[in-house]
């Protein structure tokens, strides 16, 4: 690894903005938010960047490395080619604040128009609930979630399309998952998932999964078995054909 590298980082506002370079001396080990930081200290004490553990479970530090959505706490400069710039800018699905800092209040809004979990009638004498270990262990890798929206800002949708009115997101689609599938909950998401979140949006490209820290199967686990429900309930020509008859 060389002992210096260039970093390519984006500097501005919501009124715009531009990359700026700075070069700064790089040791084994680091990852690109510890070069964030030393080129913070060192060259740019005005750099606004957000984080919180430096351990990839806060999802603070979510940014776009080289084209990428990535933590940048996660992200090893011995993973990179440091021949070339590391450009490091905010994600492009939300508004920028000021640097690398994105709005992304947007996602909390989206989270309260979800209906929440209700739990059907305990089954037990003793007031609680059974369940196949199989139903509980289907949803907890959604459970794994540290809401860094990497899902979302990769999600063409959101990115490119900016349907962020009409459509929820991947990041939400695996909460939904969560509670449609819970083996307990009794609520019925599905026209909202149809109208409201516009399922019907997702093309399961599986890009989401694709820069999950976690490892969540996104596309494969959660967004094609709530499609399948949704098709099931909305366009079985077979029920449509019974409900005419």
């Amino acid at each position: 690894m060389p002992d210096k590298a260039l970093f390519r980082i984006w500097r501005g506002d919501a009124n715009g903005g531009q990359f700026q370079d700075y070069s700064t001396p790089v040791d084994e080990g680091m990852v690109v938010l510890d070069a964030v930081h030393r080129i913070q200290a060192e060259q740019a004490p005005d750099l606004a960047v957000r984080w919180n553990c430096k351990a990839g479970k806060c999802g603070s530090c979510s940014a776009e490395i080289n084209g990428m959505p990535k933590l940048m706490c996660m992200t090893r400069l011995n993973e990179l080619n440091l021949d070339m710039p590391v450009i490091v800018e905010p994600m492009h699905a939300f508004p920028p604040i000021r640097d690398l800092v994105t709005d992304v209040s947007w996602n909390f809004k989206v989270k309260k128009s979800i209906k929440k979990f209700r739990p059907r009638s305990p089954d037990a004498p003793d007031g609680t609930w059974r369940m196949a270990q199989a139903d509980v262990d289907r949803v907890q890798e959604f459970r794994k979630c540290i809401e860094c929206f990497l899902c979302q800002d990769v999600c063409h949708v959101l990115r490119e399309h900016h349907k962020h009115d009409e459509f929820a997101g991947p990041r939400f689609f695996v909460y939904t998952a969560a509670l449609e599938m819970h083996p307990l909950d009794t609520e019925d998401r599905l026209p909202d998932l149809k109208d409201k979140h516009s399922l019907g949006y997702c093309n399961i490209t599986t890009c989401c999964r694709q820069v999950c820290p976690e490892s969540i199967t996104i596309t494969e686990n959660a967004i094609i078995p709530l499609k399948e429900r949704v098709v099931d309930r909305f366009y079985d020509p077979l029920k449509q054909l019974l409900h005419i008859l």
